[in-house]
């Protein structure tokens, strides 16, 4: 836009005494200067403006407003006191407030407009912890790549994801936005994502910001509930919950959001160790930090701030760059600055942090660049997309269970009984957070199953999962009395070979807002799946959910168990390939599965306590219970397959390494099958003694193997004194002299394992 690099080098020329830099354009890299050339041209409340972040507020293509909330948005956005907007979407509605921003403002800078496209914006891929349980980085990272592709399509140039909070209990609703309970899972997969969602090059069309969130510790909320109080130890911290924030840093993420919680009694949004002392000193993150939505003002609610002025002068001080609809920076962030309350410094700091992002995604050049409605046209749903998303969502499922091989179903000669209301649900797969995504868009697995000929399918719903939505839209009501059509449903089970059931949770019953105390089916499903049992056992249960469940029945009756979580778009034509065995499962749990809500928080990384185990077989007093074993429904990294696969032979290359070494730890890998299948392959190590007391298990490496029938392949890892450091009591990162093991196989419940002795050499 040619006006625009004018307007860029009056900048330029009223920075310098030097008239000749108005023909040297600074190289394009030089982002710092050209930030510099802007904020001396500033006023305090139009640097305020570029940290004000508001929702959409009115029907642009409709008339200005002209009273109200909205008319004093309007206003501040003509004034060039809005960096940034969210939920504004559509080529349309973001050019014309971009025109806005560049062409009625005094200083003409561009708006960032940011949307919540979590798993997608019209494509939907798998909800983030079903992508979790692929363990394939590359198709993660394609399906982020897709997401950023079609939402730049639409003017979006910024998404609040990926959430890369660690998760241990399944009651928070939030699990599904996220990559489980392992904290190197995590970071792997966050890195993914980020190189997903921004490319290689900033600058580029497809690409979007992406914003690590929520820092940090939301995950760990006291009883699952959202929003609630977090209090953990440095060491928790440290080693389970920063190291993928840390890794999002490392892979170069551009924005971070602050969290709702308070951490160890002081507000995230307020928290300047997490801020301004690790994210922006230890770890030299040079982007910037938003608020979650109304999180500033929210410290007063906290009791940490009494007001608004004196929660913007926390948030501030504390780092927290870009206030989300709290509207306190706009408010009071002036005259803080003015009364000395806040250095104007930081102000600076913040809004140079902006601009430099502005100034990298190209929106300086070109503030139009992500407003091309042909290219909008073109770009949105199209086929290549549905491609990609059925990919991720097979890779996605979790095989379970498989007595008998009832799996995968036989294609022809058969009656097969599909049941249950998420069966034929063509909104419920999509999941939580698809919030520009259409209702009734989603293959159905009844939609997916039906394009196998070879069977009579026969189709009932049996119950509804919900009754309808509440006051809320983004809430439903469960189903927990009406049981009138059971007998259709049964009666159709009496007459079949085999009974597909489809079960779970409507992909609104989890997501940010939505914890539940009880994991198991909701309303009157376990019901239904139990009458249908007396009837038939040959069942196949599909579940379809957005967090582990508890269903210790369905595991001790149910021959076949297939984790089918919410997949997005292509959800029911990805069960029916698994089913049919047109697709070999090959995905592994990113969390664990308890046996019942009252294990909770079960993980596999756990501590082994003084007492794991007491030698008198009568004893009751070590670390158990009484009514139910330690041990989950199934564990972290599990996962079955139509192929057989069998471990053996672990070796070490030395049985000790120095701080100045590594050794080669391999294992065998046998396909005992006639079916070609992938495996993860999962190493994990114990510190037997350590400054911190150390987990029974950590996952260190993993590696996606594929073999041909009846193939034998040797796997190979690399551990170094990197592979095996924590945060100690020394505030750093370090590894520790002492007796180590080491365990290769197929879940975290592996005990293929050998030992071994790291030294520190000065």
């Amino acid at each position: 836009m040619k006006y625009f690099r004018f307007i860029f080098f009056i900048t330029i020329f009223s920075c310098s005494s030097a008239k000749s830099q108005i023909s040297s354009p600074l190289p394009k890299d030089n982002f710092d200067r050209k930030v510099d050339s802007i904020l001396v041209l500033m006023t305090l409340e139009e640097k305020v403006g570029q940290l004000n972040q508001y929702n959409g507020f009115w029907d642009i293509t409709g008339p200005a407003p002209k009273e109200g909330l909205a008319a004093k948005k309007y206003q501040d956005l003509k004034k060039g006191l809005v960096g940034s907007m969210l939920n504004v979407k559509g080529v349309k509605d973001v050019r014309a407030l971009q025109k806005i921003a560049v062409e009625q403002t005094r200083l003409h800078i561009p708006l960032l407009f940011g949307f919540d496209v979590i798993h997608g914006y019209k494509t939907i891929s798998p909800i983030p912890l079903a992508e979790a349980a692929s363990w394939d980085l590359e198709a993660i990272q394609k399906s982020a790549a897709i997401a950023a592709e079609e939402a730049s399509a639409v003017g979006i140039n910024w998404t609040f994801a990926p959430m890369v909070d660690v998760s241990r209990d399944p009651r928070w609703g939030r699990v599904m936005e996220g990559a489980g309970e392992d904290p190197y899972l995590g970071s792997r997969i966050a890195t993914a994502r980020i190189h997903g969602f921004q490319g290689t090059d900033l600058s580029s069309r497809k690409s979007i910001l992406a914003c690590a969130k929520h820092f940090a510790g939301y995950a760990f909320v006291e009883s699952g509930r959202d929003y609630n109080t977090v209090a953990v130890s440095d060491e928790t911290l440290y080693n389970i919950i920063l190291p993928p924030f840390k890794a999002a840093a490392a892979a170069g993420v551009k924005t971070f959001m602050n969290s709702f919680n308070e951490l160890n009694g002081i507000p995230a949004t307020g928290n300047a160790m997490l801020q301004r002392s690790i994210l922006k000193g230890d770890w030299n993150f040079k982007g910037f930090i938003v608020s979650d939505w109304g999180s500033i003002n929210e410290m007063i609610n906290h009791g940490y701030a009494k007001d608004s002025k004196q929660a913007a002068a926390i948030a501030m001080n504390a780092g927290s760059d870009v206030d989300m609809e709290s509207y306190a920076y706009l408010e009071h962030l002036s005259n803080l600055v003015k009364e000395g309350k806040v250095k104007e410094s930081l102000l600076d700091d913040a809004v140079r942090r902006v601009l430099k992002v502005k100034f990298e995604l190209g929106l300086f050049d070109d503030p139009y660049k992500y407003c091309d409605e042909a290219y909008e046209k073109a770009t949105v749903g199209k086929t290549a997309f549905q491609e990609g998303v059925l990919d991720i969502a097979k890779k996605s499922i979790v095989l379970l269970k498989n007595e008998s091989d009832l799996l995968p179903l036989q294609k022809t000669g058969k009656k097969i009984a599909l049941i249950g209301a998420l069966a034929s649900d063509k909104t419920s797969p999509l999941g939580s957070w698809r919030i520009a995504a259409d209702d009734n868009s989603a293959i159905s697995v009844l939609e997916g199953m039906q394009k196998y000929t070879g069977n009579e399918l026969t189709y009932a719903k049996g119950a509804d999962v919900t009754v309808g939505r509440t006051q809320f839209i983004w809430e439903t009501k469960i189903n927990t009395t009406d049981t009138k059509d059971f007998a259709v449903a049964i009666a159709l089970a009496q007459q079949s070979d085999v009974v597909v059931m489809v079960l779970g949770e409507h992909g609104l019953q989890t997501g940010e807002g939505r914890s539940r105390t009880d994991l198991g089916l909701p309303g009157v499903q376990q019901e239904l799946l139990e009458e249908v049992y007396k009837v038939n056992p040959n069942i196949v249960l599909v579940l379809n959910n957005g967090r582990p469940l508890a269903i210790p029945w369905a595991v001790e009756h149910i021959p076949s168990i297939v984790e089918a979580w919410q997949l997005g778009t292509q959800s029911g034509n990805a069960i029916a390939q698994v089913l049919y065995g047109d697709y070999n499962p090959s995905g592994k749990l990113p969390m664990t599965f308890p046996r019942n809500v009252g294990q909770i928080p079960i993980y596999y990384n756990h501590k082994n306590t003084g007492r794991p185990t007491m030698n008198e077989p009568e004893s009751v007093f070590w670390s158990h219970y009484v009514d139910a074993k330690n041990t989950p429904l199934f564990p972290f990294g599990y996962g079955l397959s139509y192929s057989k696969f069998e471990y053996s032979d672990l070796k070490l290359s030395s049985n000790s390494f120095s701080n100045t070494d590594k050794i080669e730890v391999s294992v065998t890998l046998k396909n005992k099958s006639s079916v070609t299948g992938k495996e993860v392959v999962q190493l994990y190590i114990r510190d037997l003694v350590g400054s911190y007391t150390r987990p029974v298990k950590e996952l260190k490496d993993f590696k996606m193997v594929e073999l041909q029938p009846n193939a034998t392949q040797r796997i190979t890892f690399m551990i170094d004194k990197n592979t095996i450091q924590f945060y100690t009591p020394n505030s750093k990162w370090e590894a520790e002299a002492g007796d180590y093991k080491v365990f290769i196989g197929g879940s975290s419940d592996t005990s293929l394992e050998a030992n071994f002795n790291y030294t520190v050499s000065k």
